[in-house]
């Protein structure tokens, strides 16, 4: 079994989007710019949002971000994102999700330009890629592809099962895969016989948030089983750990190549939406 390395795929292209921004910059003068916005102070999403931050730093993008108390109302943050919208410094727009319950993410998701939809969630995007035209691309569903890349995985004629049909992970990660040229099958929490369904996977994705849902039985002698999936658990003495969808001890026995949780497709959203801000800037000059 062979582990696909998310973490050291992510340094080696930070490390080459630090040099395409040198060079970008030297030409443009400008660095590209990103902003995320977070609303409230959910410590999964504040850690999120330091990583992303340090992230820019190391890569050579100007952040813009901007923290906003819990009682933020709507009407304030779609003024913020049109003025950001606006921005020529800015090039990348992130809404840090959750948002809290008031608030209508999915219409200020809508609201962000296309052009600078660094998670690659608006509407606009999702129809490109749907089209097969070039744009921005949903981060962790692009990180997924680009790590079969890297380790020359083709799809083309391979069974691919997405297991998880979420717009963040499951749909865009099915299309991306049919346009390798693999057959797609997406199963979730309807499908019957689930084992079934995934036996017959070369390749299987798990994108649900259910620990241990994929088990060494579902999977196919050889397969290749990337693992999506974030799960927070806390052991008998209160130490907290993340853990995927896969039981990795399990399915490591049987399956041909493997992510790790963390250090697998984790490592690689970020790096995808520092990927995204950097095309997005190119695009301009």
């Amino acid at each position: 079994m062979k582990l696909l390395d998310g973490k050291a795929l992510a340094q080696k292209m930070q490390t080459e989007l630090a040099q395409q921004v040198q060079a970008l910059q030297a030409q443009n003068r400008r660095p590209p710019g990103l902003a995320v916005l977070m609303v409230g102070d959910n410590p999964a999403s504040a850690a999120y949002v330091r990583n992303k931050e340090r992230a820019c730093t190391a890569v050579g993008i100007a952040s813009f971000g901007k923290h906003f108390s819990t009682e933020t109302t709507q009407e304030e943050l779609a003024q913020t994102i049109e003025a950001l919208n606006q921005d020529d410094r800015v090039d990348g727009i992130l809404v840090q999700l959750p948002l809290s319950d008031h608030l209508d993410s999915v219409a200020l998701l809508n609201q962000i330009d296309p052009d600078k939809d660094a998670d690659g969630l608006h509407p606009f995007n999702l129809g490109r890629l749907v089209r097969g035209e070039p744009g921005l691309r949903s981060c962790t569903p692009a990180g997924v592809m680009r790590l079969l890349q890297e380790y020359q995985i083709d799809c083309k004629g391979k069974q691919a099962v997405v297991i998880g049909r979420s717009i963040l992970v499951g749909k865009p990660i099915a299309l991306m895969l049919l346009e390798a040229d693999a057959t797609v099958t997406i199963a979730h929490s309807r499908s019957h016989d689930l084992t079934a369904i995934a036996q017959s996977a070369d390749i299987l994705i798990a994108a649900v948030g259910r620990q241990n849902l994929v088990t060494a039985e579902m999977v196919k002698p050889g397969a290749v089983v990337i693992d999506v999936g974030i799960n927070r658990v806390t052991d008998a003495t209160g130490k907290s750990r993340l853990v995927g969808d896969v039981d990795f001890d399990a399915v490591q026995q049987v399956a041909g190549y493997l992510t790790p949780v963390p250090g697998g497709v984790g490592a690689m959203t970020v790096t995808m939406l520092l990927h995204n801000t950097v095309w997005s800037y190119s695009q301009k000059f």
